[in-house]
C-alpha cells in the first residue's frame, strides 16, 4: 500500500466494514445471531417469528455503516472524493465518539440490551471514532 493512504481511514473503513458485515449477517442466521450480539430479547424474538422490523433494522444499519466505510475510503485517498466528505466524515468521526460515551443516556430506551452489549459495543464505537479521528486531523486540509 501506498505511504501517500491515511491508514487511519483505511482501518475505520475496515472496522465499519466488519460492523456492517456483522448486521447483514443477522439477516442470514437470525435470531441467534441477534442473541449472540446481544440486540436483545425483544429483537431476536421479532427475527424468529419473522416480524420485518427486525431484519430492517440490521439491514439499515448495515447499509449505513458500509455507507460510512465509503466515505472512509474516500478520506483515505483509495476510493474518489465523495461529496461533502469533510461534512461526512467529521459527522461519522461524531457518531462514533457520541455513541461511545453517551450510552448511559441510550440504555433505558432499549432495557433489553445487556451490560455486557453496551460497554463492548461502546468501546468498539470509541476506539473506530478514535481512528477516524485520527485519519481525519490527517486529512483535513485535503478534503
Amino acid at each position: 500500500m501506498s505511504s501517500s493512504y491515511n491508514i487511519f481511514l483505511v482501518l475505520g473503513a475496515a472496522l465499519s466494514t466488519a460492523a456492517a458485515v456483522l448486521h447483514f449477517a443477522c439477516l442470514i442466521w437470525g435470531a441467534p445471531l441477534f442473541r449472540f450480539l446481544g440486540a436483545g430479547e425483544v429483537i431476536a424474538q421479532m427475527a424468529e417469528k419473522g416480524h420485518w422490523y427486525a431484519n430492517f433494522i440490521a439491514f439499515a444499519i448495515g447499509v449505513l455503516l458500509t455507507t460510512w466505510a465509503a466515505y472512509a475510503l474516500s478520506g483515505a485517498g483509495l476510493l474518489m472524493q465523495l461529496p461533502f466528505a469533510r461534512l461526512a466524515l467529521s459527522a461519522i468521526t461524531g457518531i462514533y465518539l457520541l455513541r461511545a460515551v453517551a450510552f448511559p443516556l441510550l440504555k433505558p430506551a432499549f432495557p433489553e440490551n445487556s451490560d455486557t452489549f453496551w460497554l463492548v459495543t461502546s468501546g468498539i464505537c470509541l476506539v473506530i471514532g478514535l481512528v477516524h479521528l485520527a485519519g481525519l486531523r490527517q486529512v483535513w486540509d485535503q478534503l
